[in-house]
């Protein structure tokens, strides 16, 4: 599967925010020589970022090697990739690199477990990543639960319309969905609703999909029940969001709707471990 690449530019500013006026410890202490690394796996993971830290060393003239790749699954102990070259270049990056390989690794794991539950349930069903994400972390935060297998959702409020309750304070649920038709064929329109009601009228109004937000499981199996009693349920895909967690997802997974949608994917993430380890025998250039 072919993944988003995250712009060089982007991952320089990493760099730039770490060292804003140099390594002034590196630059200070250490001869101009060379050095052999590698990353090591402290832990577990479904590796994510691989990709990014590469290419970053790359940039600074250290050269790489892998027998790996994003989305893999890996042991503890394992070397995800070795680096040859200047001391100075691959301790500058070193820990923007270990951040950046560790959150996303955390976040492929936690997705590739939730989603490999889900999918034993319900195998038609994709957990969804959301806008619930560090700023300017967006898009590798979408990027690692797609290596973990969750759909992204959108990646911005430029992707898709998702009319919600805050919007139809301001406007009727109808005109809403006519004006959203206007923006063209290309945008799909989905519509937050929070009765079984709300629902039916979504769907006959002529929306793509429906986010049944905060329902308990009873409330969703009597609003697909109603669907299904007015021939709505085959046009309209169905996406869960609000209050699923790894602990209940089994019960929502089990209602055979489309798409489950966890903020918690990207808002609540844990690193994943990884090391870098100098190799013994550098050689003064």
């Amino acid at each position: 599967m072919r993944y988003p690449e995250v712009p060089i530019h982007t991952l320089l500013r990493f760099i730039e925010e770490d060292a804003p006026f140099g390594d002034i410890t590196s630059e200070f202490i250490l001869d101009k020589q060379s050095c052999l690394a590698d990353i090591i796996a402290k832990e577990d993971a479904i590796l994510a970022g691989l990709s990014e830290i590469s290419r970053l060393f790359r940039h600074y003239g250290v050269e790489t090697s892998s027998g790996y790749e994003d989305g893999n699954s890996i042991a503890s102990g394992t070397v995800v990739l070795s680096l040859t070259g200047d001391a100075h270049a691959i301790l500058l990056v070193e820990r923007t690199a270990l951040n950046l390989m560790g959150r996303m690794s955390g976040i492929a794991s936690q997705t590739r477990k939730i989603q490999e539950l889900v999918s034993s349930i319900n195998p038609c069903c994709r957990i969804a990543a959301t806008r619930k994400t560090a700023p300017g972390l967006r898009l590798l935060d979408k990027k690692a639960a797609m290596i973990g297998g969750a759909d992204p959702h959108r990646f911005s409020l430029s992707d898709a319309i998702l009319i919600k309750d805050t919007h139809r304070v301001l406007i009727p649920l109808g005109e809403a969905i006519k004006r959203a038709k206007t923006a063209g064929i290309y945008h799909l329109i989905e519509v937050e609703a929070e009765s079984s009601e709300e629902a039916a009228e979504a769907a006959q109004a002529g929306a793509d999909m429906i986010l049944l937000d905060n329902m308990s499981p009873e409330q969703i199996s009597s609003t697909l029940t109603l669907l299904k009693t007015h021939g709505l349920r085959d046009q309209v895909m169905i996406e869960l969001s609000g209050g699923i967690t790894p602990d209940n997802i089994t019960w929502y997974a089990a209602l055979k709707v489309d798409r489950i949608s966890l903020g918690m994917l990207t808002h609540t993430v844990r690193n994943a471990d990884f090391s870098l380890e100098i190799r013994p025998g550098s050689n003064v250039l």
